[in-house]
């Protein structure tokens, strides 16, 4: 299956770079909950959720802040071991191609921060299809990438309708701005039928 793109190009020196940008953007006052106010909006208080590709973990501790149950999966192991700071969260470490969670199911799976378009190329759908078989019956999908890579959202689509996802909606911004062509960031909502 070869290396993720995350794999590739970042060396653990990189991933704790990354850490130390966060802490810093969270010391300036940046908000950085745009993604966790969305994804909250959408669910009913106490939900289930699986934060995939979850880096740092800031996301899952700022749903976990607003009543929900979070799991969290990453294959970073400097990264799993900064999400594991955040005692409310669940942590794994796993690739999202081949994870699983025996009897685990969640009420949403969200996928930030490019996690989609950091995945090995060419196993986007089967990253799609793992995280579909972690969902409930109706439940959620929310992917949010940047278009300028090589994975498109109509490869996204595409690739959703085959594991069975229903697109429901898609933003230009976590902050629900109208998608259009050319906008420089893509959030997707699909559902799993049922229920």
């Amino acid at each position: 299956m070869g290396s993720t793109r995350w794999q590739r190009e970042r060396s653990a020196s990189d991933s704790l770079a990354y850490i130390e940008r966060f802490a810093r953007l969270e010391a300036e006052g940046t908000d950085l909950h745009g993604e966790a106010r969305a994804v909250d909006a959408m669910l009913p208080r106490g939900a289930r959720v699986l934060d995939a590709g979850c880096g740092t973990g800031r996301l899952g501790a700022e749903l976990a802040r607003r009543g929900h149950h979070v799991t969290a999966v990453d294959l970073d192991p400097v990264l799993v071991a900064e999400a594991r700071k955040h005692a409310e969260l669940t942590v794994h470490e796993a690739d999202l191609a081949t994870f699983d969670l025996p009897g685990e199911r969640f009420d949403a799976v969200v996928a930030a921060g490019n996690v989609m378009i950091f995945v090995a190329r060419g196993t986007e759908r089967q990253v799609l299809g793992r995280l579909t078989d972690h969902l409930v019956p109706g439940g959620l999908l929310v992917t949010g990438f940047a278009t300028d890579y090589e994975y498109t959202v109509d490869e996204l689509d595409t690739d959703l309708a085959t594991v069975g996802l229903v697109r429901e909606h898609r933003f230009a911004t976590w902050d629900l701005r109208p998608w259009h062509d050319g906008a420089g960031w893509a959030v997707t909502v699909a559902r799993k039928p049922g229920r």
